[in-house]
C-alpha cells in the first residue's frame, strides 16, 4: 500500500507539472512580458526615442524595402520591435524592390533595405539602421510647419521644379514629402532674401551672376542665414569670388580626378566615389558609396570666421587634372606637377558653422560642395547620394540635433589589461591550469591503481 502510494503522489506530480506547464504555454501565447536586465537598458529604445513615439498618436507605418530571403529583412524586423513594445500601432510591412521596381522609384528608395516612415501623410527615410537616426527621422515627423528653401534661378541654375536631367526636381519632390518646401528665387527681381526663408541653395549656375544677385547673397550670409553652395569645376569665373571670401573657400583650378574608382568597377576617373567620410555630423555613422560626376576640389582660407569641417574628401590615388581631358580617353590622363596640379587626398565638401550674427538663431551653417550633379535627376538614385543629400539639408536646416539620444554601445566590450594582468592570464590559464589538472589527473590514477 506504502509503494502503491508514492506512485500515486509521483504519478499525481507529474500531471501537476504538465498541467502548470500547459498553463503557462497558454498564459505566454495569451499575455507577452518583457524586461530588459541589460546594462542601461541598452536592449530597449530610450526614454527619449520613447517620448518621441508619444508625440506620434495613431497608426504609424514602417515600410521596408528588403529583398525577400536575406537576413537583413530579420534585423529590420527585430529592431522595429524594440520600438513597437512602446507603440503597438506601429505596423511593418515589407516590399520586394526587384517584384516592384516601379514602387521603389516612386518612394525614391535607392538602397536595398531602405525604411520608409509614413505618418498622416507625411515621410521620412531612414538608411542607417540604428536608433539615433530611426529617431531623428520619427522627430522630423512631428515638426509642425513646412520649412522653405529658395534655390536661386535665373542664371541656370538648377531647377527644383525642373524635368530636365540636370535639374534636381526629383529631390526636390522628395523634401516636400519630408516637410521641406523647395522654391525658386530670382534675385534679379528680388533685391534681398524674403526673411521666412530658413535656406539658400546655389546650384551650379550656367551663367555669370550679376553683382546685384551676388551682394544679394552675401547680405543673406551676413545676416545669419544658412547657406547651400553647389558648384562645379570652371564656376571660377562667373563673379562669386565675393561669395567665396565670405565663406572662407576656394575652388581649385581643374577637375578631380581620382583612380580608386576601378575597385568598384567605375573606368572613368572624372567619376568621384566617396565611401571613407570625414567625421562631422552630416556624415556621423554614414557607410554607403556616394558617386560625385566631375567635381571641384576646394580650399579653406586660412583665417576664416568659420569653424570649416571637410565632408567629402577623395582617396591618395586622385589630382586636380588642370589639363584638358579627352572625354573619349578619359583614363589616359596623368599627374602633372609642372601644372600645378595636387595629389590627394583632396576635399571637395566642407561644412562650415559660427556663432549667428542674428539674435533669433545660435549657430549659423553653411555647406560647399564641388559638384552639383549628384543631387540631378540623372544621379540621384546612384548609390547613398539621395540620402547624403538629405543629410546635408537636415543638418542645414538643424533637424540633426531634433533627437539628443545618448550613445547605447555596451560599457563592457574592451577589455583593459595591465601588463601584470596580461602575465598572469598568460601563466595561470596557459600553463598553471593544465599543469594543476594535470598534476590531479595523476593522483587520481596512482589512487585508483593502489585499489
Amino acid at each position: 500500500m506504502r509503494r502503491f502510494n508514492e506512485r500515486a503522489d509521483a504519478w499525481l506530480y507529474a500531471a501537476l507539472l504538465l498541467v502548470g506547464a500547459a498553463c503557462i504555454a497558454l498564459l505566454s501565447a495569451r499575455f507577452d512580458f518583457t524586461a530588459d536586465w541589460s546594462k542601461g537598458a541598452r536592449a530597449s529604445i530610450s526614454p527619449q526615442a520613447q517620448a518621441i513615439l508619444k508625440q506620434l498618436p495613431g497608426e504609424l507605418d514602417v515600410v521596408s524595402y528588403a529583398r525577400p530571403g536575406a537576413a537583413l529583412r530579420g534585423q529590420i524586423r527585430t529592431f522595429v520591435e524594440r520600438w513597437q513594445r512602446f507603440k503597438p500601432d506601429l505596423i511593418v510591412s515589407f516590399v520586394d524592390p526587384d517584384a516592384d521596381p516601379a514602387a521603389m522609384r516612386e518612394a525614391g528608395v535607392s538602397v536595398d533595405g531602405e525604411i520608409v516612415l509614413k505618418w498622416r501623410g507625411r515621410e521620412q527615410h531612414v538608411v542607417q539602421l540604428d536608433e539615433r537616426d530611426f529617431g531623428d527621422a520619427l522627430a522630423r515627423l512631428t515638426r509642425g510647419r513646412d520649412r522653405l528653401v529658395a534655390f536661386v534661378s535665373g542664371d541656370g541654375e538648377r531647377a527644383p521644379d525642373g524635368k530636365a536631367n540636370a535639374d534636381v526636381g526629383d529631390f526636390a519632390a522628395q523634401l516636400a514629402q519630408r516637410g521641406i518646401r523647395a522654391l525658386s528665387l530670382n534675385l534679379a527681381q528680388s533685391a534681398v532674401v524674403p526673411r521666412n526663408t530658413d535656406l539658400v541653395v546655389l546650384a551650379s549656375p550656367q551663367a555669370e551672376l550679376p553683382s546685384q544677385s551676388v551682394k544679394a547673397l552675401t547680405d543673406w550670409i551676413a545676416r545669419g542665414g544658412n547657406f547651400l553652395w553647389l558648384t562645379e569645376p570652371g564656376n571660377d569665373d562667373l563673379g562669386l569670388s565675393p561669395l567665396g571670401q565670405v565663406l572662407g573657400v576656394r575652388v581649385l583650378p581643374g577637375l578631380l580626378v581620382d583612380g580608386a574608382g576601378t575597385r568598384l568597377g567605375i573606368g572613368d576617373p572624372r567619376m568621384v566615389v566617396a565611401n571613407d567620410y570625414p567625421v562631422q555630423a552630416i556624415t556621423r555613422g554614414f557607410q554607403v558609396n556616394t558617386l560625385f560626376p566631375q567635381a571641384a576640389a576646394l580650399a579653406a582660407a586660412s583665417g576664416a570666421p568659420w569653424s570649416i569641417h571637410p565632408i567629402l574628401s577623395s582617396s591618395a590615388q586622385s589630382w586636380n587634372q588642370i589639363a584638358p581631358i579627352d572625354p573619349t580617353q578619359p583614363s589616359t590622363i596623368k599627374y602633372d606637377a609642372g601644372v600645378g596640379e595636387l595629389r590627394g587626398p583632396l576635399d571637395f565638401g566642407f561644412a562650415l558653422s559660427r556663432l549667428s550674427p542674428s539674435p533669433d538663431k545660435s549657430e549659423q551653417r553653411a555647406v560647399v560642395i564641388g559638384d552639383g550633379d549628384f543631387l540631378s535627376n540623372t544621379y540621384l538614385n546612384n548609390g547613398g547620394n539621395r540620402a547624403f543629400g538629405q543629410r546635408v539639408f537636415d543638418w542645414l536646416l538643424g533637424d540633426d540635433a531634433l533627437v539628443p539620444l545618448p550613445p547605447r554601445g555596451a560599457p563592457d566590450r574592451v577589455i583593459h589589461l595591465t601588463q601584470a594582468d596580461l602575465a598572469l592570464v598568460t601563466w595561470g590559464w596557459l600553463i598553471a591550469v593544465p599543469v594543476i589538472l594535470l598534476v590531479i589527473g595523476i593522483v587520481i590514477g596512482v589512487r585508483r591503481r593502489r585499489r
